[in-house]
């Protein structure tokens, strides 16, 4: 297969190219480097600095690179709280930018796309674990457009016959088994590297916001999936669809629940470091507990994911975090 990767140089695109190059496809990368960085991309791909708001630079790849089977989009932005204080910004690259997308693989005839969403479209879970079918109801900016994103691909679908796969997905974490790339974001706000980065001492400590919830300790629950078994799943969607799958949605995710405090614990016993904890107030919008249910994805697409115990997610991580204090800087 020779796919094209939209933000490519990106925390889960890099990962995907390197998983498609490893079993023998070819990637095209395109990526504005906003937030991704060259230095995450494989050698063995080949890469096109563009924005996807300009038409051009999508049609561009797209005229040069004539054979492409499928195209995996992760280019967004993914920041919840940014996205509430800049919701104009969301809209813009992730509206807009897939719209434009989309204009140009209609012209160019490409007729098959797996999209990266979000468990953010779902809001406050009515389930645990959460079902594909259950309501969408985003309680943020950032899931709002995520959401947006798939009705585009449904009705682009029903107008240009363009199959999609939309994976909802929970907490990637988790580094590449070499240690060659890995999670680096600027701010940081994901779990798992922050507590890293303490480990690492170049943060200070980690904040745990509310230790009163209904859970076993008090703090939030999350259901965290490696970063490598989230490609694979992207993998196996492109497989689907290019073998006459219908365009569908995924929950992506281990079906496990760690709480804040356990999995800190966990990077204690991994790290051998100590680890500060500062105990805060809840944020606003948090629930207690969102865990996956991602049976339809392992029924459909055959997915079975390798890395799903939480001390191997830290300790591919930690593989990273320990000799890339400063990520890819």
């Amino acid at each position: 297969m020779k796919i094209l990767v939209l933000g490519g140089a990106g925390y889960i695109g890099s990962h995907t190219v390197y998983r498609l190059i490893e079993q023998g496809h070819q990637a095209v990368v395109f990526d504005n480097l906003e937030t991704g960085y060259e230095k995450a991309v494989h050698k063995d791909a080949k890469f096109y600095k563009g924005d996807l708001r300009n038409k051009a630079d999508i049609d561009k790849v797209l005229d040069q690179e004539k054979d492409i089977d499928a195209v995996i989009h992760f280019a967004a932005n993914s920041l919840v709280g940014e996205s509430m204080v800049k919701p104009l910004k969301y809209y813009d690259n992730n509206i807009y930018g897939t719209k434009v997308l989309l204009e140009s693989l209609v012209s160019h005839g490409i007729k098959n796309i797996v999209f990266s969403s979000t468990a953010a479209t779902y809001g406050e879970p009515v389930n645990t674990p959460i079902l594909e079918s259950d309501p969408t109801v985003p309680t943020n900016c950032y899931g709002e457009t995520k959401r947006a994103m798939e009705r585009m691909f449904y009705w682009t679908e029903k107008a240009h016959g363009i199959k999609y796969v939309s994976l909802r997905y929970f907490n990637a974490c988790g580094a590449h088994i070499d240690g060659n790339i890995g999670e680096a974001h600027n701010p940081e706000s994901h779990l798992i590297p922050i507590i890293l980065q303490v480990a690492n001492g170049t943060r200070d400590h980690i904040s745990i916001f509310g230790t009163d919830y209904d859970t076993k300790d008090g703090t939030c629950i999350r259901d965290y999936i490696h970063v490598t078994d989230l490609a694979q799943a992207h993998i196996l969607a492109v497989e689907y669809l290019l073998n006459g799958g219908e365009s569908d949605i995924f929950n992506l995710g281990n079906g496990v629940g760690f709480s804040v405090k356990e999995v800190i614990e966990t990077a204690r016993k991994v790290t051998g470091k100590e680890i500060k904890v500062v105990e805060e107030s809840r944020r606003a919008g948090d629930p207690a507990v969102l865990i996956a249910s991602s049976e339809k994805a392992k029924r459909v697409l055959n997915w079975k994911p390798q890395y799903d115990d939480l001390s191997t997610i830290i300790k591919t991580a930690w593989k990273w975090h320990s000799t890339h204090k400063n990520g890819y800087m």
